[in-house]
């Protein structure tokens, strides 16, 4: 199973951005998938996840700026981020509670993370 992020970049304040992550491999269903950052000296932190159904959470920091999204046919998930703050910059990581058969329990799996810098 492999987790592919991309859409990390240069960006100013106020500015967009969109993340994908796309799940490949033998995978027979996916649960929660979701995005984490991680700055320079701190510990990783959640950004906001979805679950199969779509239900969405959102960490304070993000709220009314960020939307997470996924296509379940695509095995992707999307945050969109919207005026962008330098305090956004870090690695992006995504993040999926996977099955890889119906005979094995849910596992979790890293995306290899992608950069955001937000700087004028």
């Amino acid at each position: 199973v492999q987790l592919q992020a991309s859409g990390g970049g240069l960006v100013q304040p106020g500015g967009s951005l969109r993340l994908s992550c796309a799940a490949s491999g033998s995978i027979v269903s996916i649960n929660t998938m979701g995005w984490y950052r991680q700055a320079p000296g701190k510990q990783r932190e959640s950004v906001a996840t979805i679950t199969r159904l779509d239900t969405t959470t959102y960490a304070d920091s993000v709220k009314g700026r960020f939307t997470i999204s996924r296509d379940n046919a695509k095995n992707t998930v999307y945050l969109q981020m919207n005026s962008l703050k330098p305090e956004d910059t870090a690695v992006y990581y995504c993040n999926a509670n996977l099955r890889t058969s119906w005979s094995d329990p849910r596992s979790y799996y890293w995306g290899q993370g992608t950069q955001v810098t937000v700087s004028s």
